[in-house]
């Protein structure tokens, strides 16, 4: 039963724009599984659904792998401005700080900007390590931040 409500969680995801997990679990029973938020919440889990952006300055549920987030310079300048706390920096690191539950989806703009100086992201739940090389580039990344910022 638990194979087959998550062959029909990643058909629905696939097939639809999935806000929330009580969205997915409506749909869910109007397949015909008896299903509660909570169930859906640790199939989440275990599929590793992720939620990406959409363009309507919103976030769905996507398959890791299969939905390339919406990147464009205004989007990436709102969420700067919107969600950094700090930035600092050490050697060839840039760290941003930001409010709780939004680095990732940060991380994911700044991924698909393709900033040439910046090799890769790590984010976790309020923190992003930028990898930033040669190191002497760290300078012009915080001033392209800053003035995103602005």
């Amino acid at each position: 039963m638990k194979t087959r409500r998550q062959m029909k969680i990643q058909e629905i995801i696939n097939n639809q724009v999935i806000h929330t997990q009580e969205e997915l679990a409506e749909l869910l029973r109007k397949a015909g599984f008896d299903v509660t938020q909570a169930t859906v919440s640790r199939d989440i889990k275990e599929m590793g659904l992720i939620k990406v952006p959409t363009s309507e300055d919103d976030y769905r549920y996507a398959v890791p792998g299969t939905a390339q987030p919406l990147s464009t310079p205004d989007r990436l300048k709102r969420r700067l401005r919107e969600t950094v706390v700090t930035v600092n920096d050490s050697e060839n690191l840039v760290v941003l700080r930001t409010i709780p539950g939004n680095a990732q989806a940060l991380a994911s703009l700044i991924d698909h900007s393709n900033w040439e100086e910046v090799i890769g992201t790590v984010a976790g739940d309020d923190t992003i390590l930028l990898v930033v090389k040669p190191a002497g580039a760290v300078p012009s990344v915080r001033e392209r931040i800053a003035k995103l910022m602005q």
